[in-house]
């Protein structure tokens, strides 16, 4: 076979202009007596570079390259009936009358192992931008010294900045293995600045070498993993970082209402996620009604409208419940929890049987839609990306509603002294309906932004009333700055922890310090000041 692929290869090179020629005679050898000759055949198509030979490669491996009786070689396509309609695999054109006595080249596994390498070397030269790319990220794979020489070739003649890099770092991944003792040191000083996991097992594996790897070569490769190991280390926490942001964008989502409630009413409100459920329920039923009334460029806009209409409904509900249970229980707390505990459950089954028990699925819109890498794998989703602003504005939103406002100035009046409040004629009663359908409306917004990462169903309120109770009592209660401390704090320690400890641990693990740190600091990190405050 090497001395056969010796011959095919000088008959290529010395083909000069008659390179479709050449071509045609490569293509006539793949009906070779043997594996041996058909593989020979197969790696010096690869070897010339020409993409016409991609066709007659792709038919052998699919089961449609024939020979004919008279030699030819063709490629069969189903006609109709049981006839094959036949095309020459170098020009496409269709043979007409089909050659007689067609019999199919067999292959085996090895032949198509050698197809593919083939393939994946005459893709770099393809009109087709995203086929280059694709055969440039996979040359990586066959190390070999004919794929290093045709990699530099594809290497020296692209033009297009993404594609060229890509076979550069094949080039270079190859290199490593297949290339000289100084190819190899090159190789591993330009994969030291990497931080692809992948390039890392490679240079392990020379560092693991042994006796078969050069001393040198040795150490280089030893130094270079370990710097990509520190690189890795770095990227790990940025990446626990940013889902701890993430996490605890959505905590902060969901507490924001009740620390609203909680710190101005004092009342325990296990109701709370149940408005969470309602705004993403609102944002399914928008979704829908976008999907069947309007046309279809509109539909990326279902989100924006999504928002204000979860703010009125979970605020309707929530104003309803404050003014027809809660109002006449205030100073009972026990009782509070108990008949908005019941609200919940009334509330869940109400939505069972209007929208089933099953999930509901809430598509993003196309701007929320994938991501961007950043670095080794690091991916930033434009959905949890989107939440941290959304979180952020609404935030800024309800600091100006609260310190700009004669309704804000009520409301941290009410939570200062609600005697004095009530004496200097500020309608407490007032404040507390719009205080409540403020913090159910916040929650109708946190249920939005949830359906972007998850499904929506009926249970959705009750996997984050627990972590929203602890992130407003860890925050302080009432304190807007004490639960965005809170709620941030909480993620970031949650994601540091899982990979340690696992998820359930860790949360056991943040629940004792938390109830630890409440032995020492009663009142949370930033204790409300007045009057109230110390009764």
């Amino acid at each position: 076979m090497a001395v056969l692929r010796l011959f095919l290869c000088l008959m290529v090179l010395t083909a000069g202009a008659a390179r479709a020629d050449a071509l045609s005679d490569l293509v006539a050898h793949l009906a070779g007596d043997s594996f041996s000759d058909r593989e020979a055949a197969v790696a010096a198509l690869g070897d010339l570079g020409d993409g016409r030979a991609i066709p007659a490669l792709n038919a052998l491996n699919d089961g449609r390259l024939y020979v004919a009786s008279d030699g030819r070689v063709v490629i069969g396509d189903p006609g109709t009936g049981d006839a094959l309609k036949a095309s020459d695999p170098v020009t496409g054109s269709w043979l007409d009358p089909v050659p007689a006595g067609l019999d199919r080249i067999r292959v085996n596994n090895r032949l198509r192992n050698g197809i593919a390498e083939a393939l994946g070397k005459l893709k770099l030269f393809s009109p087709d931008r995203a086929d280059r790319l694709v055969a440039a990220r996979e040359a990586a794979r066959h190390g070999s010294a004919d794929t290093m020489a045709t990699l530099r070739h594809a290497a020296e003649i692209e033009a297009d900045a993404e594609v060229k890099a890509a076979i550069l770092s094949s080039l270079m991944t190859v290199q490593v293995t297949a290339g000289t003792k100084t190819e190899q040191l090159a190789a591993i000083a330009s994969l030291a600045g990497r931080m692809d996991p992948e390039i890392r097992g490679l240079l392990g594996q020379l560092a693991d070498g042994g006796t078969v790897v050069e001393p040198e070569v040795k150490a280089a490769a030893t130094a270079a993993a370990r710097a990509i190991d520190r690189r890795l280390a770095i990227l790990d926490y940025a990446i626990n970082l940013f889902q701890g942001l993430s996490l605890g964008s959505v905590l902060l989502l969901a507490a924001i209402g009740l620390a609203i409630t909680f710190g101005v009413m004092g009342v325990i409100n296990m109701a709370h996620g149940e408005m969470i459920m309602l705004g993403a329920y609102t944002t399914f039923v928008t979704q829908e009604a976008f999907r069947r009334y309007l046309p279809e460029s509109w539909f990326d806009a279902y989100l924006i409208v999504s928002i204000p209409a979860a703010f009125l409904v979970a605020g309707a509900v929530g104003a309803a419940l404050e003014r027809s249970v809660i109002r006449f229980l205030y100073g009972r707390p026990l009782e509070t929890l108990l008949a908005t505990w019941g609200v919940s459950l009334m509330l869940q089954q109400l939505v069972r049987t209007v929208f089933g028990a099953p999930n509901k699925e809430v598509s993003n819109p196309s701007w929320m839609s994938g991501g961007f890498v950043i670095s080794g794998g690091f991916t930033v989703t434009w959905n949890r990306l989107y939440i941290i602003l959304f979180c952020a504005l609404i935030l800024l939103a309800l600091v100006a509603v609260i310190r700009r406002t004669a309704f804000g100035l009520h409301m941290r009046a009410v939570t200062q002294n609600r005697g004095m409040a009530a004496a200097m004629g500020i309608p407490t009663a007032r404040v507390d309906a719009l205080t409540f359908a403020l913090g159910s409306g916040v929650a109708g917004m946190a249920g939005v932004a949830l359906s972007q990462i998850g499904n929506v169903s009926p249970n959705l309120g009750t996997l984050y009333i627990v972590d929203s109770f602890m992130v407003v009592v860890f925050g302080g209660v009432g304190n807007l700055m004490g639960t965005l401390v809170g709620a941030l704090g909480l993620g970031i320690i949650n994601k540091f922890l899982e990979p340690v400890a696992g998820a359930v641990l860790g949360k056991i693990v943040v629940l004792i310090a938390i109830i630890l740190f409440i032995q020492v600091r009663p009142r949370g990190l930033f204790a409300l000041k007045g009057r109230a405050a110390e009764l």
